[in-house]
């Protein structure tokens, strides 16, 4: 049985939306909250060009704009009859799987095989973002006026009280994270950034979806056997594996037992593996220009189909006079060997595999049960094969009967209401880079002699390039635990102090021992950039100690907090002997912020 849910607690009505924006498909869940109400989650089940189809909890994450940059079409109404037609025409531009282009290059450049932005659109990935999110905030409306008793006055009097829930891959983090919440404000979801931080949350899919077992009581058994549970949401562009077990002594709070893992192994490069395949097979014959047909039938059809690979497929992409018998081609269809289509999903299917196989070596407990949610997960060959494995392992695979495309928006809305997690693991290490002061007698330091150096300010021989840790790679992370270090920064200019910025740094490679930068360069990364306005009265005045000119000194601490699904970070300081104070911290993602080094 799922755990009791309590009555809600606020002083006021107030509607919680959670937006789960998918590669291929996106979808609405809320939830109203009543004070002393026990809280229901709904689901935004009829969409614009959808309502003859019952039930249908998702929408397609695709646009078209017209020439001026205006959207024209959104969701089911861009894959309605004709409307390929009508685009053509009209000029109007389509966009689709955008939601990968929000992570960087360099970080999709292994993937190869998602289409880049359209170039004649004069639109950023932020505005493109927002466009949609607008669209899904309007339906969200629509449909809670359209469905609720006095719905036109629930919605006035819920509008300007609504936090939303936005879910996203385990592998994005603050930079994503901050220009979804641009996003927001700009689509008109919220007023403005500081309200963004207020009302906008975020959760990863890999925990959305625990969520939505709990609350579907799929976790039941493994909770009766305190074993881990492992959730694999494989959706249309990534596939996000977590691992949770319940926490001591607990029956409701869970925590990660290992760090989460993103891949990009979704559905959606199947369709492209089998688009590649279609390419080589009629490249120079007369059914080149076929090959999008022949992946969009495979995409709506075969795929989902397949479930045997000693069984051919067939794709109908043509009329009855199609026929070249030696490509497999009779009477419209191509004609596919089980094993051609299995080898499509293999890559995918191998990488979960060995996903779920890191994830219980790296658990602090074993893991007995695994459930398999998103929209990929109602393939049946990739079921077949997962369940196969997994009987082999002596593990347990399951899929939840309901509908598998809607757990991460219900999860995410289940996430602010039920918080059943409440330790998460670090994935990196996170610290900042520095100099520190030679010494011979490190062997380390005596390594980089040459890179020693005198400084201006305070006259002392240091040594730069060195990683200081503040939280190390694999640590459970509970909500409120804060981790710090201290540095400190000089200068001949006391001004320049009051105004204080300084970069957290992650260390994201395979060693174990990350002190020293130059070990692996492309290993270290700049996660954010912290300012904060320092007071004149924690600036200390020194003397350097060959010159004895004066220098002046602020030493402060990089506070860190990882608890949530989202990095916090501030700066502290000692002010008065004994208080430790902090400003109004600004942290700021870019992605291309060079090193910068603090002591």
């Amino acid at each position: 049985m799922p755990p009791t849910r309590s009555p809600y607690s606020g002083p006021y009505r107030k509607l919680v939306l959670a937006f789960d924006v998918g590669t291929t498909y996106s979808g609405i869940s809320y939830s109203i909250l009543d004070p002393g109400v026990v809280p229901e989650i709904r689901g935004v089940t009829r969409f614009p060009a959808q309502e003859h189809v019952g039930g249908d909890s998702k929408i397609p994450t695709i646009m078209y704009y017209d020439k001026n940059g205006i959207v024209c079409a959104a969701g089911a109404e861009a894959m309605r009859e004709g409307i390929n037609e009508v685009a053509e025409d009209e000029g109007w531009v389509k966009v689709e799987w955008f939601v990968q282009a929000i992570f960087e290059a360099k970080k999709m450049s292994s993937v190869g095989t998602i289409p880049p932005l359209p170039t004649n659109l004069n639109k950023t990935i932020i505005e493109i973002f927002a466009d949609f999110m607008k669209y899904l905030y309007r339906c969200a409306g629509d449909y809670i006026k359209e469905t609720h008793a006095n719905g036109r006055s629930l919605w006035s009097s819920v509008e300007d009280r609504i936090d939303f829930v936005l879910s996203h891959p385990n592998g994005w983090e603050g930079p994503q994270q901050n220009q979804m919440r641009q996003a927001a404000v700009l689509g008109g979801l919220v007023p403005d950034m500081p309200t963004a931080q207020d009302r906008i949350s975020f959760v990863t899919e890999g925990e959305a979806s625990l969520h939505f077992c709990i609350q579907n009581g799929l976790t039941t058994d493994a909770i009766n056997e305190r074993k881990g549970v492992l959730i694999v949401d494989a959706g249309g562009g990534t596939v996000d594996i977590s691992s949770y077990a319940l926490s001591n002594g607990s029956n409701t709070d869970f925590e990660e037992i290992a760090a989460p893992q993103c891949h990009f192994h979704g559905s959606v490069f199947v369709t492209k593996r089998a688009e590649a395949f279609f390419e080589d097979l009629f490249r120079g014959s007369k059914f080149a220009d076929d090959v999008p047909i022949m992946a969009e039938k495979f995409d709506k059809t075969t795929k989902l189909s397949f479930k045997d690979d000693k069984d051919p497929q067939y794709i109908k992409f043509g009329t009855a006079r199609d026929r070249e018998l030696s490509l497999g081609i009779r009477a419209g269809q191509l004609k596919l060997s089980g094993s051609n289509v299995a080898s499509f999903f293999e890559p995918s299917i191998e990488c979960i595999l060995n996903a779920i196989k890191e994830q219980k070596w790296l658990a602090k407990m074993p893991i007995k049960s695994v459930f398999l949610v998103g929209g990929f997960a109602a393939s049946g060959w990739l079921y077949s094969q997962l369940n196969k494995a997994m009987e082999a392992q002596d593990m347990i695979l399951s899929r939840p009967d309901s509908h598998l495309s809607k757990a991460v928006a219900d999860g995410a809305v289940s996430f602010y209401i039920d918080h059943f997690v409440s330790v998460r693991v670090s994935k990196f290490f996170y610290g900042a880079s520095c100099i520190v002061p030679y010494s011979s007698q490190d062997p380390e330091c005596s390594k980089r002699k040459q890179h020693s150096f005198i400084d201006n300010v305070d006259g002392k021989l240091y040594i730069g390039g060195v990683f200081s840790t503040i939280l190390s790679k694999n640590t459970a992370v509970s909500e409120t635990k804060e981790y710090r270090n201290s540095f400190c920064r000089t200068t001949v200019a006391r001004a320049s102090l009051t105004k204080l910025s300084t970069n957290v740094m992650s260390y994201r490679g395979r060693r174990i021992h990350t002190r020293w930068i130059d070990m692996d360069r492309d290993g270290y990364s700049v996660c954010c950039l912290i300012e904060a306005d320092i007071p004149d009265s924690i600036i200390e005045t020194r003397r350097n100690e060959v010159t004895e000119s004066p220098y002046y000194r602020v030493v402060f601490d990089i506070v860190l907090l990882f608890g949530r699904t989202e990095l916090k970070a501030q700066l502290s300081w000692i002010e008065n002997v004994s208080a430790s104070l902090r400003g109004p911290a600004r942290v700021i993602y870019d992605q291309d912020t060079e090193l910068s080094f603090v002591r």
